[in-house]
């Protein structure tokens, strides 16, 4: 067996693994922008295949995407274009002061920050980025779901697809670990085409809602939305005309907040 991630080193692949041919989450991110009055200058963090970028693009915004794999970039640029792409670690980065009016993170990237200081680097650095008033964005996984929960823990999870008139299998499985606040996965990969399995590992940061507004407000930011549906994950999943929900209780973290005008 191999080590690797197959996804992020085949952009074609993540798209027939995660189809989203109706641009859900970039709609949704939509939704919650034209909400709340934003301005037309978008950033999106961890933007993968671009899919999200070019629908805002779409949708008459300015958008750069933002990504640390140079494949994504490179799929993004070749099959949604609109966006301009640019390679940065969302862990810190300087794209110019007050360059944008929004900071877009979907699909659980702010997760991606695992310690308290990646997570005040990448909040920082928004800071940085936005002009007074701006917004962030957010949709991720939610910590305060594994609370005494263990549905989706320890039980591995199997998704099969074809893809380019190969079968492919992967095997995912979910554990907690409580010492570094992470949710770790462990994805193995088969397919039917001879090639020897892949073992994928990656993790989330369990982040919890009155954590996350508390980081929040140190770093100058107002929290207008958190809830925890509907969005573009949710089952049912989110639909044009639903408003935000009032509790933080299901599987998913929506985040809608505001940087102070006082800087």
């Amino acid at each position: 067996m191999t080590t690797g991630n197959p996804l992020t080193d085949n952009p074609e692949l993540y798209e027939a693994r995660f189809p989203d041919p109706d641009r859900l989450a970039g709609r949704w991110a939509e939704d919650c922008l034209r909400r709340h009055g934003a301005g037309p200058r978008v950033l999106d963090m961890g933007c993968g295949t671009g899919r999200d970028a070019a629908h805002l693009h779409g949708a008459g915004r300015t958008v750069t995407g933002a990504d640390l794999s140079e494949a994504m970039l490179a799929h993004a640029r070749a099959q949604h274009p609109g966006p301009a792409y640019v390679r940065v670690d969302l862990h810190g980065f300087d794209l110019g002061r007050a360059a944008f009016d929004v900071v877009v993170c979907l699909d659980s990237s702010l997760l991606y920050c695992h310690t308290d200081d990646q997570l005040d680097g990448f909040l920082a650095s928004c800071r940085h980025a936005l002009a007074p008033g701006g917004l962030l964005v957010a949709e991720m996984r939610n910590g305060a779901y594994f609370l005494g929960r263990t549905d989706l823990l320890d039980t591995p999870t199997v998704n099969a697809f074809i893809w380019q008139g190969t079968a492919y299998r992967s095997t995912t499985t979910l554990t907690v670990d409580r010492t570094a606040q992470l949710l770790r996965r462990m994805r193995v990969w088969t397919s039917d085409d001879g090639a020897p399995p892949v073992e994928q590992r990656s993790a989330w940061r369990l982040l919890f809602p009155l954590e996350l507004r508390h980081v929040l407000a140190a770093h100058g930011f107002e929290v207008l939305e958190l809830h925890d549906g509907p969005g573009p994950r949710t089952e049912p999943p989110w639909q044009e005309g639903e408003l935000p929900g009032q509790v933080t209780d299901a599987d998913r973290l929506h985040l809608v907040a505001r940087l102070r005008t006082t800087r």
